[in-house]
């Protein structure tokens, strides 16, 4: 699944690059428990900004930063606790926090999975090569941000109906950003501007693609999902459970967190969620929809469709309405009169779109299985309102100010009444049409092994496993890196 096998000629290149740029690589135990980042390192951040490009941030790609702009060390997981005044359910929806990554995304940690092994083995050459990031939005943000911080060149390719902030910022750390046609839902042409490339510039670009790059998977299984154990290990009483996981697709990244929880907890389930305007997991469908970076109309290759339980479909209208209900005065001032707590109200900007239509699946999810309150379901908040603060003002130019009647209107309508319509529960063969959804796009399109693509399914346990003894060897690759480079000295 991920190829370790070192060049070292290429390695003695990237070792001289690190010692240049002092560059200090973490391993990921160190991602999944920062009390082991050495003193060195923690010194440094104490004086660095949570978005500076610095190379000792690779530090800071965990769940538990403190939540704070600069200088922040470490805590517990960062997550927030749903309660029924605001979700309209009994049962207790908990969400990972990606706010507090640097570029304020988790994607910066997919990223990461997807460079470093590359980089610690000699696979790739940031002295000759450059990264190529395609993306709808916060993972070729991650990706300029990592191969900035390890002294790499790259290129940023996403839709150009993406908002505006991604541009801007991308434009400041990004070798060369690149907008394709479309929006979320036009993950194709974005595939097809990576082929351009690589057929005009060959071997002096390395493409890192999310939704076929395992690194990806590897790092939400082991960090996103270990920080999931960690919060439930605290907040489970003696009759608590958790039911299950509820993530949009995206790239299924962090679907491999919901794989971990249900290692753990084998009754738990699975649910992936989806643009109800782009309903290619439950219809075969297609079509397009304003939930930012959750791009669709394929089925990613490291989605482990085998060990998915339920597909749920949201309307982006309720997700955008949202935003609005979550972040305008006469909204947070509507949901205090609900009973919902001021400090909650207050964090609810700690959402964006996708994080708003994650919240909506857990909702449905809980809503469909009739949860109590001794359920549990797990999500994670991608982003936060930071990165929409156009959309937003959009709304407003469209609609006028927001009224406290407005807010009614959307609390009752787009969440206290979100209905358990387009779900479907998975059996063997609902989930052998969606992975055999994969075959269009990435034997036909994209040039993939026809016998790989069986070997996910007929031979699933064994080609989705083992993951934590990848992670060993990534690790052994990362503190030999850095033994060798001398910076830790």
């Amino acid at each position: 699944m991920i190829d370790l096998t070192v060049n070292e000629e290429v390695l003695v290149k990237v070792l001289e690059r690190a010692k240049e740029k002092n560059i200090i690589i973490p391993t990921i135990e160190q991602m999944r428990n920062p009390e082991l980042i050495p003193q060195k390192i923690r010194n440094e951040l104490k004086n660095i900004g949570l978005w500076d490009i610095n190379s000792y941030n690779l530090f800071r790609i965990t769940w538990k930063n403190e939540p704070k702009e600069k200088g922040g060390l470490f805590g517990k997981v960062n997550y927030m606790e749903l309660p029924p005044e605001l979700t309209g359910v009994k049962a207790r929806i908990v969400a990972l926090v990606g706010k507090w990554f640097p570029t304020g995304s988790h994607k910066v940690g997919a990223t990461f999975g997807c460079l470093v092994p590359k980089l610690v083995t000699g696979q790739f050459d940031p002295t000759t090569q450059k990264a190529v990031w395609p993306s709808t939005g916060n993972y070729c943000r991650g990706g300029a941000y990592n191969a900035q911080l390890l002294g790499c060149e790259s290129i940023a390719i996403l839709p150009e109906g993406m908002s505006k902030e991604r541009f801007e910022w991308l434009s400041k750390v990004a070798g060369e950003v690149i907008s394709t046609p479309g929006s979320e839902s036009n993950v194709k042409e974005i595939f097809d501007k990576c082929n351009e490339l690589k057929a005009k510039f060959g071997d002096k670009i390395v493409v890192f693609n999310q939704f076929d790059e395992m690194g990806n998977r590897l790092w939400h299984h082991e960090v996103t999902g270990y920080a999931m154990r960690e919060v439930l290990t605290e907040l489970m009483g003696e009759n608590d459970k958790l039911s299950g996981a509820v993530f949009t697709s995206g790239s299924s990244g962090t679907m491999g967190s919901g794989e971990y929880l249900k290692e753990i907890f084998p009754n738990s389930k699975l649910a992936v969620g989806e643009a109800l305007q782009c309903p290619t997991l439950l219809y075969n469908g297609y079509g397009a929809h304003r939930i930012e970076g959750i791009g669709d109309k394929h089925v990613p290759w490291i989605h482990n469709v085998k060990n998915t339980d339920m597909v749920i479909d949201i309307d982006d209208n309720d997700a955008i309405n949202l935003i609005r209900l979550f972040n305008e005065p006469a909204g947070k001032k509507f949901l205090k009169k609900q009973g919902v707590n001021s400090e909650l109200v207050e964090n609810l900007s700690c959402l964006g779109i996708s994080s708003i239509a994650n919240t909506l699946g857990a909702i449905k999810f809980s809503k469909y299985y009739e949860l109590t309150e001794n359920d549990i379901v797990m999500t994670v908040f991608t982003d936060s309102m930071e990165l929409y603060g156009s959309r937003l003002q959009e709304l407003r130019n469209q609609y006028g100010e927001y009224s406290e009647k407005q807010a009614a209107i959307d609390y009752f309508e787009h969440l206290i009444g979100i209905k358990t319509d387009y779900m479907q529960e998975l059996n063997y063969n609902d989930r052998k049409r969606i992975h055999n959804l994969k075959y269009y796009t990435w034997i036909e399109q994209q040039g993939k092994d026809l016998s790989e693509l069986n070997e996910q399914w007929y031979n699933s346990e064994e080609y989705w496993g083992h993951l934590s003894e990848i992670v060993e060897k990534i690790d052994a690759l990362i503190m030999n890196f850095n033994e060798r480079t001398g910076l830790l000295k």
